[in-house]
């Protein structure tokens, strides 16, 4: 094939990039990559969004995309479905979410909820809410946590902070919930939205509880002490929430709790420490996959593991979901996700926090399976439903 011809066949085949989302409109990516990566029979899974966090104050949130039926990486998706949008995405990207046909885009200290259409990635709206953190869902509403004050460390003033609930069709903030101080991830289980107070402006008297909020009422009912500096909550498949804490970065270290109902009571309480270093994990079926990157302010350095815990037994079951050697070239593991139908294991390297980032596949057995350049600090992942055809 000449140069001339391979370069056509590249700018056809890069046209039909989210056909599997979109066969309306087609728009040439400018900056891709080709990928050994197929959508399976049976699978109606058709691709991956990840959000690159950008550094604090660069205004560098991007968003990226990972097409399983035609085996594209798309880099910088925000900027070229949204030309318009000035100042693009904003400042740090921290959760992003799929519910309904919209893709839902909390920028923290842009301190707003971008809200586009899932299947194209255009800009619908957003929603202004103060210094917004992690989101989740629940019967038409979504509920997004927020520091509500300023970033600012060790703020004598600090006020607590709060969950605001969003209706999903008017995409306008309906009613608002006061939590702990400086509210993090956010979690569904029953009729109660869980939400982990890290008290993280305020060290070293950081806040150590869960808050527990009744959806239907929209109040605060009670907190349970948990640990310091929480940050992840997550409900299994068995009606535990496993919930993390960072932390003081020198004394205590990170860790695991697991929180279940009181026997004949309706009310969680914390039933399990595992004492395992956590910052991040992922539940598929009864496998935890989890990392931590644990730093210490006295000697300067991050600790990292990895691991799998069985959710059913509360057992670690492997101390590395890499089973071939090449964690080793992972810089900073900052995000990761589970494909739900092929078990693939999806892991970001967040390097030096300040340029180019990776985003690493394994197989479910934990082979190494391909690589890819993504945007500055990519951490956020969730996956969209389509058709192959």
């Amino acid at each position: 094939m000449t140069r001339n011809l391979r370069f056509l066949y590249i700018i056809l085949l890069s046209a039909v990039v989210f056909s599997a989302c979109r066969e309306d409109e087609v728009v040439v990516p400018t900056e891709y990559d080709i990928l050994p990566v197929t959508m399976p029979e049976g699978s109606n899974i058709a691709g991956m969004y990840l959000l690159n966090e950008g550094n604090m104050g660069s205004n560098k949130c991007t968003l990226d995309y990972l097409d399983f039926v035609q085996g594209y990486y798309v880099r910088n998706l925000y900027a070229e479905r949204n030309p318009h949008v000035i100042k693009e995405l904003g400042d740090v990207g921290n959760d992003i979410r799929v519910y309904g046909s919209k893709l839902y885009v909390v920028v923290n200290c842009s301190n707003k909820m971008e809200v586009l259409d899932a299947r194209t990635g255009v800009r619908i709206s957003q929603v202004d809410i103060p210094n917004c953190r992690y989101v989740n869902f629940y019967r038409g509403h979504a509920y997004v946590s927020s520091y509500v004050g300023p970033v600012q460390l060790n703020n004598p003033n600090a006020v607590k902070g709060a969950v605001y609930k969003v209706d999903t069709l008017t995409l306008k903030v309906v009613d608002k919930c006061t939590v702990g101080y400086q509210p993090e991830e956010v979690e569904v289980l029953g009729e109660y939205l869980y939400v982990a107070n890290s008290g993280g402006y305020m060290a070293p008297d950081y806040d150590n509880t869960v808050s527990v909020i009744e959806l239907e009422g929209f109040r605060q009912m009670q907190k349970i002490p948990v640990g310091i500096n929480l940050h992840r909550v997550k409900a299994d498949s068995h009606g535990r929430l496993w919930v993390t804490s960072r932390g003081d970065y020198e004394t205590i270290s990170s860790n695991l709790y697991v929180l279940q109902k009181k026997k004949g009571r309706n009310e969680m309480e914390v039933t399990d420490t595992l004492n395992i270093p956590c910052s991040n994990f992922c539940i598929s079926g009864d496998s935890l996959y989890f990392y931590s990157t644990e730093w210490n302010n006295f000697t300067q350095q991050n600790t990292i593991t990895y691991g799998i815990i069985n959710t059913e037994t509360l057992q670690r079951v492997s101390n590395s979901f890499i089973t071939d050697g090449t964690q080793a070239d992972i810089t900073i593991p900052y995000g990761i996700s589970i494909h739900p139908d092929t078990g693939d294991i999806y892991i970001t390297d967040a390097k030096n926090y300040v340029s180019s980032g990776v985003l690493h596949c394994y197989s479910k057995d934990g082979k190494h399976k391909w690589s890819v350049r993504t945007g500055d600090i990519p951490a956020h992942m969730c996956f969209i439903k389509g058709s192959s055809k």
